[in-house]
């Protein structure tokens, strides 16, 4: 199941979000206390602000731009696209839909996932212009290559290949009110958590699953892919668990924070509605939002 070329399992990228559209993912996500990036254009119809962390981690809100250009590239064989529409249709215009993971041959990643049985389709090669804060452009650009599991049609996971990389002089957009330094758990759920643990150790070239009382835990180099039953999701995240869906879902995300009472103090301050569990600050969903956030103070 490991990548032979992987000496080691791959960082956790960045994490899709869709939403209804991105004005309203930048209001909300700016009460929540994180600096959003400027809008950003893919040349297939879809668009994003982007939340960056100190740990090279991301947050990608996604919104559609162009309904015809985004149906037209899904109809043309761009994976990205298709499954953000299918996602959109099965599951509403928000939610956590993709987990991609940095790669350093999205090329060799795709061989790997197809000779797996789980590609999730054809490559996708683009670049795309990125204003930086001090007003300047910069052209980025990428390969992924995509991890499907026909049980989990809602969940897409994915390699990214940075070809000429972000520009490491970001410090100012991974600064956040809420003092957010990264993300330590992403939390995915399914009834049979644990039959999806191929599928996600194959995406993020991790062979090691550790067993837990809800399911099994996947390392990441930076951060850890919880695949939990919905118990777990509940006794973890508060989150109500709802069996009818068998498939594997993206359901919460765990930032790691400073001080936490700082972080309660700027929600408390922007009126954002918040519950405390244990050692967590817990943010159920809004428009704009996505998915479930949680925050906890990194020891």
């Amino acid at each position: 199941m490991m990548n032979e070329h992987s000496a080691k399992p791959r960082p956790l990228d960045h994490v899709v979000l869709p939403v209804v559209n991105i004005d309203l993912a930048r209001e909300r996500l700016g009460k929540l206390g994180f600096t959003v990036a400027a809008d950003a254009r893919h040349p297939f119809g879809t668009e994003n602000a982007c939340v960056f962390f100190a740990g090279k981690t991301y947050l990608e809100p996604l919104g559609i731009a162009s309904v015809e250009e985004s149906e037209a590239s899904a109809r043309q064989g761009n994976v990205f696209t298709a499954r953000n529409q299918a996602f959109r249709f099965r599951c509403g215009e928000e939610g956590l839909s993709g987990l991609a993971f940095g790669s350093k041959d999205a090329g060799i990643d795709h061989q790997n996932f197809v000779g797996n049985g789980s590609s999730a389709g054809e490559m996708l090669q683009f670049t795309r212009p990125m204003t930086m804060p001090d007003g300047s452009e910069t052209i980025a650009g990428f390969k992924l290559a995509f991890a499907g599991d026909l049980r989990a049609p809602d969940l897409l996971l994915f390699a990214v290949e940075r070809v000429n990389p972000l520009p490491a002089a970001r410090a100012a957009l991974e600064t956040h009110a809420n003092g957010v330094t990264g993300i330590t758990e992403i939390a995915l759920c399914a009834p049979d958590a644990a039959a999806f643990a191929a599928f996600v150790g194959l995406a993020v070239a991790q062979s090691a699953v550790e067993k837990t009382g809800f399911g099994v835990n996947i390392a990441a180099s930076n951060a850890k892919i919880s695949l939990m039953t919905p118990e777990g999701l509940e006794a973890y995240f508060d989150i109500a668990g709802s069996s009818v869906d068998h498939g594997l879902r993206g359901r919460a995300i765990l930032f790691a924070v400073a001080d936490l009472a700082v972080t309660e103090a700027h929600l408390a301050a922007n009126g954002v509605t918040h519950t405390r569990k244990n050692n967590r600050i817990l943010v159920k969903p809004a428009p704009g939002q996505g998915t479930h956030f949680a925050f906890e103070e990194t020891r």
